[in-house]
């Protein structure tokens, strides 16, 4: 495989200082795109701050972080063992070690099941009612690689696969789930669908070719009020959820900076441009460490 990266990538520091042979497996997992499982943590990061287990139970934090690392990696290796044949068709994706026949078929379930036993370390640190929850998740995951070909909506069954872990996280330290951590749940849902309508904008020309359904194709001419519906009702959930915890009105301004920060996004967004989309998709990072600020303060507050 030569070595160009995909437009996303972050192919340097460890990644470009791995032996050639092993730089395929680290790309299959996306360990050049830490955004992947920043988002992937962040919903489990804020239910567990929220339930106040931040710094009396910080180590858990580092736990679901490994765990995001791991299963991301997992994730996106079965999803491209199942999509290789369509991402030899799509110009962003034509390199990836499947496609492009840098990684055989039988080493890529291999790494897959290398990965697994990885997120099982992190599954056994987990009490029984969060483990069973975690557990339940497995179903969504194996389904998502498919609903791109069924679907206009793939978006929406990523969100309820990338917020899977503010059920888990909230269950990890109360021990049960509430109604906060269910509402945390529906909020990150509508932030995945946002921010996912955003990355798939830089495929909407290749999609329509090959057959593959979006969101960003289905909402058309009408993708940025699409994305600021999803995100205000991310916000709105998770309002909902700081006042489940905390019902004063002065907590619920902890949530501004981030709710700002969906904003910046949308009114800065150029639909048709894609560097201008994945500048915006990557910002969530920010926006996910912002919204863990509002739950840590509120929740830690609570929890005094």
């Amino acid at each position: 495989m030569s070595d160009t990266s995909v437009p996303d990538t972050e192919h340097r520091g460890l990644t470009g200082m791995l032996p050639a042979r092993l730089r395929p497996y680290a790309l299959l997992a996306r360990f050049d795109r830490p955004i992947g499982w920043w988002l992937l943590f962040w919903p489990g990061a804020w239910a567990i701050a929220l339930s106040g287990g931040a710094i009396s139970r910080w180590g858990l934090l580092l736990w679901f972080l490994a765990g995001a690392i791991a299963m991301r990696g997992a994730g996106c290796t079965y999803n491209d063992i199942v999509d290789r044949d369509l991402d030899r068709q799509v110009e962003r994706t034509r390199s990836r070690p499947l496609a492009s026949g840098a990684v055989s078929l039988k080493a890529a379930w291999a790494w897959l099941a290398m990965l697994c036993l990885v997120g099982l370390v992190v599954l056994l640190q987990l009490n029984l009612v969060a483990a069973a929850i975690a557990v339940g998740s497995l179903a969504l995951v194996a389904a998502y690689p498919f609903m791109k070909r069924i679907t206009w909506w793939p978006q929406a069954w990523l969100g309820l696969v990338f917020s899977w872990a503010a059920l888990v996280g909230w269950a990890a330290v109360t021990g049960a789930m509430s109604v906060a951590g269910i509402l945390i749940y529906a909020g990150s849902i509508f932030w995945v669908i946002g921010y996912d309508t955003i990355y798939a904008l830089q495929d909407v020309e290749d999609d329509a070719l090959v057959g593959v359904r979006s969101s960003a194709r289905a909402l058309g001419r009408a993708v940025r009020p699409g994305v600021a519906i999803f995100y205000l009702l991310a916000i709105l959930f998770w309002g909902a959820a700081l006042w489940v915890v905390r019902p004063d009105p002065v907590a619920l301004l902890a949530l501004l900076p981030g709710a700002l920060h969906l904003v910046w996004q949308v009114v800065t967004l150029k639909p048709q441009d894609g560097a201008s989309a994945l500048r915006r998709f990557r910002s969530n990072r920010d926006a996910g460490l912002l919204i863990f600020a509002a739950f840590l303060v509120v929740g830690t507050a609570t929890a005094l």
